[in-house]
């Protein structure tokens, strides 16, 4: 028996950063969507725990304390299972890009292995368990459109999404989430005010250009590739909105549709082969 997840990518259609708490933890404000491209973990019985990693983006993992395998051990530890699971990530998406890879593919590994050893804990028990990994895991495990909040482990609905097309490009430099936070400079943004609901595209990107990533200009600082790829996305045909996701540095543009988006990927795919670009939302958060 196996059981197989896919990790999709994270993307932050905005990013505020309310405070910073005592801890130095940063409170943040965010409308999360998720991405058709994907990592893959698969799980399989064993005596013990191990992890495979393979994929175009394998190597940048080499040597790094992964999240699969902590994420592995604290739902061990957490229910008192003493059993093992032989894990294979395959890593098709950047490593710290600012989609949430490593903590989708923890979220991953949590749901299969509730799945392959049967605890039934379900996403809200998990979510609570992957707080504790990382501030993106708990909206990673749930995997639906989202308003996050805190430090990430505080999960509302989004409002009601239209159609969109969503567009993912990154210059193929790696960015520290950490290093990004402590390059920001200036204050801290208020809460974004969002309607229950969006008719079109056009009027959701509307919206949300006012509202920003507060990191953006510190990620740029950091790594001014990225003003190159938000300037190459705005200038793409249909592009109602293009923005950096997370802590950068993939940025996004938002379409009308599927259609315009993967048109437009192939228009930049011509212009920069040598940025990572993949079109399309997650299946299940298309609207009919």
């Amino acid at each position: 028996m196996s059981v197989t997840e896919a990790a999709h990518a994270k993307v932050n259609l905005f990013l505020h950063v309310l405070d910073r708490r005592p801890d130095g933890y940063h409170t943040l404000d965010s409308l999360v969507v998720f991405a058709a491209p994907a990592d893959t973990l698969r799980a399989e019985p064993d005596e013990t725990m191990s992890l495979a990693v393979d994929g175009p983006f394998a190597g940048a993992l080499a040597g790094a304390d992964n999240l699969v395998l902590r994420a592995a051990r604290a739902l061990a530890a957490a229910t008192g299972s003493t059993r093992g699971a032989r894990l294979t990530l395959t890593k098709a998406l950047p490593v710290a890009s600012g989609i949430g890879g490593g903590s989708a593919d923890a979220a991953a590994a949590l749901r299969a292995l509730d799945r392959l050893w049967g605890l039934g804990l379900g996403a809200h028990r998990l979510a609570a368990l992957g707080a504790g990994l990382g501030a993106d895991v708990p909206v990673c495990v749930h995997g639906q459109p989202a308003r996050m909040g805190g430090i990430g482990e505080r999960i509302a609905a989004a409002p009601r999404l239209p159609r969109f097309g969503l567009l993912l490009a990154n210059p193929g430099v790696a960015l520290a989430t950490a290093t990004v936070f402590a390059a920001r400079r200036g204050g801290f943004d208020a809460p974004a005010v969002l309607p229950g609901s969006w008719p079109d595209a056009a009027t959701m990107a509307r919206d949300l250009a006012r509202s920003r990533n507060a990191l953006e200009p510190a990620a740029i600082a950091l790594c001014p590739p990225i003003a190159t790829v938000l300037d190459a996305l705005s200038a793409l045909p249909g592009a109602r909105l293009a923005r950096m996701s997370g802590s950068g540095a993939t940025c996004f543009a938002l379409f009308d549709d599927d259609a315009a988006a993967s048109d437009a990927a192939r228009v930049l795919r011509a212009a920069q082969p040598g940025w990572w670009i993949a079109a399309g939302r997650a299946p299940w958060a298309v609207s009919p």
